[in-house]
């Protein structure tokens, strides 16, 4: 019962997050939201985690510390998965290889189901699809690269399942915080190695004249002489990225939640079954995506989610 509570609650609220991580990455970039988003979730597990107790091994921090690796490779494989699309197809697949990998380890270890349970896994297996499946006009194939690069984002994703998995109970969140600072410095490294890149081709090109120009139409306008239009461009980047970064903050909290969540899962009963419910956190981003920005939920993805809530009834009985 606890199991399907909280997984399916930290799905949702994955789902949350993911949200706000999708809205920040347009604004600020996807590795800069999502080292942000981590610093944020990271520093709010480094006060509760204090607070909920527990005492951690040794082998603890370094399970946390390798979900953290796992986590890090997990989202850089799928966003780079998402950006070579397409997402309809793609990203169901990534959502069901994250939850088959640990549900076929779960039980390969010596988990066991009940009869009912089995029943209820293939059903949220068919919910999982059903909700990351948004029908798209003139939709393509996947290339291979997409498809090889989703199955690795969905086993990334379930091997940090399999690992948290390895903490004691006792642990509290310690794995998690451990979990979030190395998650937090690889992106970090990332987008620093990539603004260096960045940088370094800039100085190999030629000097552009954009920037002067921008320049001189701020003294112009700062003198009555010039027209505002492109000082009001600046100023409505610069408050682009700081709203970016606003969001990406709150994707960071919400991301803690999340994790912790799915964690008390995990720690509740089978991992087979918290794989399967964390796997549903696509309903979360669809539901806040209809609801905030108004877009469509077909009709194949509503019957997904009823079937998320049968799937997790039959689990809370079995």
């Amino acid at each position: 019962m606890l199991t399907a509570l909280f997984s399916l609650t930290g799905a949702f609220v994955f789902g949350a997050a993911d949200f706000l991580g999708g809205l920040a990455a347009k604004r600020i970039g996807a590795v800069l939201a999502t080292a942000v988003s981590g610093l944020a979730g990271l520093i709010t597990l480094a006060i509760v985690a204090p607070l909920i107790g527990g005492s951690a091994s040794s082998a603890d921090l370094w399970w946390g510390a390798a979900a953290g690796a796992a986590g890090a490779v997990a989202i850089g494989l799928l966003y780079a998965t998402l950006a070579i699309g397409p997402m309809s197809i793609l990203s169901p697949l990534t959502a069901v290889v994250s939850a088959v990998v640990p549900m076929v380890w779960g039980l390969a270890t010596g988990g066991s189901l009940g009869p009912l349970a089995y029943w209820a896994l293939g059903v949220a297996l068919i919910a999982v699809v059903l909700v990351g499946f948004v029908p798209e006009r003139g939709a393509v194939r996947p290339s291979i690269a997409g498809i090889v690069m989703g199955i690795g984002a969905g086993a990334a994703i379930g091997a940090f399942f399999i690992i948290i998995d390895r903490t004691s109970d006792a642990s509290g969140l310690w794995p998690l915080l451990v979990n979030a600072a190395v998650t937090t410095a690889i992106m970090f490294a990332v987008a620093g190695a990539l603004a260096l890149r960045a940088r370094s081709k800039a100085r190999r090109m030629p000097r552009a004249e954009a920037p002067q120009a921008i320049d001189a139409d701020r003294a112009d306008v700062a003198a009555g002489t010039g027209t505002a239009p492109v000082l009001t461009a600046v100023e409505r980047v610069s408050a682009d990225r700081r709203a970016g970064l606003r969001i990406a903050i709150a994707c960071g909290l919400v991301n803690a939640a999340a994790n912790t969540l799915l964690l008390l899962g995990i720690r509740a009963g089978e991992l087979a079954i918290a794989a399967v419910l964390g796997a549903m956190y696509p309903a979360g981003t669809i539901l806040l995506a209809a609801l905030v920005l108004n877009e469509r939920i077909a009709p194949v993805q509503w019957v997904g989610l009823a079937l998320a809530l049968v799937a997790a009834g039959m689990l809370a009985v079995a």
